[in-house]
């Protein structure tokens, strides 16, 4: 029997030569399934260093190789691109993750095609494997994904070429109340995110040339037929090779719940600063100019708001003494707070109101402000006037008073009980305590004089001195003064209080 005549080795050197200096990787294989050559390329793709690293054949490949799906499923020993090439199957752009068992820090993207090279009998003459490094790629998408996918910003992402949502991310499930099956695979059409935009025309031709969309207010139709305002961007990207448009959304609800209440909040306020029955006024803290005051202010002073809105506070003649409102000013200032302090107003007629001016420092439309009441008390401090001008009168003889309609008469004029202020009382003499306290019971100098075995040009100079230290310039404003510190009578600085000379 005649020996079988040998198969001849193919000869692939011209091919290796062409081959060698390819950017991307090619791994030959016999069609017995050994690996019979590797470009450079190949070999750095695996991180071998040889031809013999990657394994004499398919089977000792698997052995040093783990090849997994993007999705980290690992491939049976069938699936791997080296067996379908051996198992005569064409395909393209198969990409894999390739891990080393000997190095677990190696990890590469692989996207294979396959090329059989057959003879002229058309039988398989060698297997190609050519790959591409994707390895730079595929970990910026991944990156990419996991940033979409963890941001809280609401965004979709569109494919340009039949306008269909292929990415939705939390943050736009979370705004809109939608399923990520409800988004997936759905149109622009179908669900529009430039739905009402300000300029939506020139959004639309944006997106269909696949250029930047500037931002722009637009509603978002929810699931329930209820519409959400939201401000939308686009902005091109490549995904997968595809073009492809990236939304972004702000959520407007919760601005809009802010402007809605502080509109609110503005309109209760203009309305009881309007309405309300006290002169009140609204003007900027840094140069005291009048931007608005309320009816009862316009009614109390004459002026009008237009005449006195936007003008500097000092240039205005209605303060009776500049000085005074300097000082109000400069108190403002110093604390944010006024309260009580009484300042005279000048009204357009000339007339001169006296009044209690309370103000308050805020800030309106980020812009320092003060609000300012002013309550009228011209009749309260005449009727006080008129008071004391009685009480003054009739103590000229008050030896037919008792002393209880003396007190009730001193206790008009007196406001809440104020606590006694020692510094001021500590600097009356004893003697003049004294004849203070028999002043408060009604004595006039006279019985004073003849109580104190003293002359009554002496018991005068006394009053002269209390007058002067108390700076009042009647009996009666002294008499009050020293109802006010709680003295009643001569004798709460001198122990038990004597009796009258002369009691009722």
């Amino acid at each position: 029997m005649d020996d079988p005549i040998p198969v001849p080795k193919t000869d692939r050197h011209h091919l290796q030569q062409i081959i060698a200096g390819l950017s991307e990787g090619v791994l030959l294989l016999d069609p017995d399934g050994s690996i019979a050559w590797a470009n450079e390329t190949a070999l750095e793709m695996h991180g071998a260093q040889e031809l013999a690293d990657l394994g004499t054949n398919a089977a000792a490949y698997r052995k040093r190789y783990i090849l997994r799906y993007r999705n980290r499923h690992p491939l049976r020993p069938r699936q791997y691109p080296m067996a379908r090439v051996l198992a005569q199957e064409e395909f393209t752009d198969v990409v894999v993750e390739v891990e080393s068992r000997a190095d677990p820090d190696f990890r590469r993207v692989h996207q294979v095609r396959s090329l059989i090279l057959r003879n002229a009998a058309e039988e398989p003459e060698s297997l190609v494997l050519v790959m591409k490094d994707s390895t730079e790629r595929y970990d910026a998408e991944e990156r990419f994904e996991k940033a979409f996918s963890a941001n809280p910003a609401p965004a979709l992402i569109c494919r340009l070429s039949d306008l269909r949502y292929v990415k939705v991310n939390q943050g736009f499930l979370e705004m809109t109340g939608y399923a990520r099956d409800d988004i997936l695979g759905r149109s622009t059409y179908e669900l529009d995110v430039l739905e009402n935009a300000a300029n939506r025309e020139q959004a639309i031709a944006a997106l269909n040339a696949g250029a930047t969309i500037g931002q722009t207010e637009a509603t978002i139709r929810l699931p329930g037929g209820a519409s959400k305002f939201v401000v939308v961007a686009g902005q091109p990207m490549d995904m997968g090779e595809e073009a492809c448009m990236l939304f972004t959304f702000i959520d407007l609800e919760p601005r809009k719940k802010i402007e809605d209440s502080l509109r609110q909040t503005e309109e209760r306020f203009s309305k009881a600063f309007r309405l309300a029955p006290v002169p009140m006024a609204l003007g900027s803290l840094d140069e005291f100019e009048f931007m608005e005051v309320n009816d009862a202010f316009a009614q109390a002073t004459g002026y009008a708001a237009q005449d006195i809105v936007g003008r500097p506070s000092v240039d205005l003649p209605i303060w009776a003494d500049p000085q005074a409102h300097h000082r109000m000013q400069a108190l403002l200032e110093q604390t944010g707070s006024i309260r009580s302090h009484e300042i005279q107003l000048r009204a357009k007629d000339g007339a001169v109101l006296d009044c209690l001016a309370s103000a308050e420092a805020m800030n309106i439309n980020d812009r320092p402000c003060v609000l300012s009441v002013f309550q009228d008390i011209t009749e309260r401090k005449r009727s006080e006037g008129e008071l004391i001008s009685a009480i003054e009168a009739v103590m000229q003889d008050t030896s037919w008073f008792s002393r209880s309609i003396i007190e009730k008469l001193a206790q008009i004029r007196r406001p809440p009980a104020k606590a006694v202020n020692t510094a001021e009382i500590e600097e009356l003499t004893a003697r003049e305590r004294e004849v203070l306290g028999l002043m408060c019971e009604g004595m006039d100098d006279q019985e004073i004089a003849d109580f104190l075995h003293l002359s009554r040009n002496t018991v005068r100079n006394h009053v002269a001195m209390l007058y002067n230290k108390l700076d009042v310039h009647r009996r009666g404003a002294a008499i009050v003064w020293a109802r006010e510190r709680g003295i009643t009578g001569h004798g709460w600085d001198l122990g038990p209080a004597h009796t009258k000379k002369n009691g009722a």
